[in-house]
């Protein structure tokens, strides 16, 4: 009797479970929707200022602009501080998600650090602050008030500051760890190279480097009328490049983030309805056995009143 009583509890608290897991998934699956439109949405807009930057670009005007020139390497006098802004999400029960992404910071640190640089880490994201704090690494810069509907101020707060310095020359690089959102079951991290632009050619930016670097492929004239001239509009569609690479690193891990809270919800609702079966069947024999048990003592019971 004690064992099916252990049973039933264990069975009530596995479908208790379940519910959470379940409305969990189906909670994920909604927020996901909106954010994978965010995504989306995002993505023509980086392709097209990318297009125009590498259109502009030449290897005489890149070199007005700093934020263009690679830097100095620090063993020949150039800014050995560089930064490594790490997104993670608020939020667990998403797999090995911000695990994936706070291992590919540290390797991109460690990798900075043997090129003898001095890197500060910015910690976007509760469990990337709490893991840094756990594990008593500094972090130059935490933020857990974004969440997961970043905005284009969250990208400028977050970059405005780190390219006044990088201008300034006192800033070697930024390199942003995020997840880049593929599919709902593929969202690996990524390293983007933000600083200097072009600096790393990750899918973002190589056009632009190369035409500043004299060897983008010959490409037909662009079909617009540059006013009032190359330099003025290169100026100004420089900030909100940078703005942008940062806010489709928010948008991405925040969708990256619902689709692998999504995934890991389901696997868990569906380990839990085997589970179910498993204690279900096991308790339906224990049943049989007592209830077996008891007519074969009745029938002996009967039996001795009987002789």
């Amino acid at each position: 009797m004690a064992k099916t009583r252990a049973l039933r509890r264990r069975i009530r608290s596995v479908e208790s479970t379940r519910k959470i897991t379940r409305a969990m998934e189906m909670v994920s699956t909604s927020k996901l929707k909106r954010a994978q439109d965010r995504v989306t949405a995002a993505r023509p807009y980086a392709r097209a200022i990318e297009q125009v930057m590498g259109d502009l670009l030449s290897p005489e005007l890149a070199e007005r602009f700093p934020l263009l020139r690679p830097p100095v390497p620090p063993g020949k006098g150039g800014p050995r501080r560089a930064v490594v802004l790490l997104i993670t999400s608020n939020r667990g029960l998403a797999g090995a998600f911000n695990a994936n992404l706070i291992r590919a910071a540290r390797e991109r640190e460690a990798e900075l650090r043997e090129a003898g640089y001095e890197v500060d880490i910015h910690a976007v994201g509760r469990k990337g602050v709490n893991f840094f704090r756990f594990v008593g690494r500094a972090v130059a810069l935490a933020r857990i008030d974004i969440g997961d509907r970043p905005t284009a101020r969250h990208a400028e707060e977050l970059i405005g500051p780190l390219v006044a310095e990088y201008e300034a020359g006192s800033l070697a690089s930024l390199d942003v760890v995020f997840a880049h959102f593929k599919s709902v079951l593929s969202t690996p991290p990524r390293v983007l190279r933000v600083l200097p632009v072009g600096g790393m050619e990750d899918g973002c930016g190589g056009t632009a480097a190369a035409a500043a670097q004299g060897a983008a492929p010959p490409r037909r004239a662009p079909a617009y009328i540059i006013r009032p001239d190359a330099e003025s509009l290169l100026g100004a569609l420089l900030p909100q490049y940078l703005r942008n690479q940062v806010f489709r690193a928010l948008v991405e891990t925040a969708a990256s983030e619902h689709g692998a809270r999504r995934t890991a919800m389901k696997n868990a609702t569906d380990a839990a309805g085997d589970m179910l079966e498993i204690l279900t069947r096991t308790y339906n024999r224990a049943r049989q056995g007592q209830i077996t048990q008891e007519l074969s003592e009745i029938v002996g019971g009967a039996e001795a009143l009987e002789g």
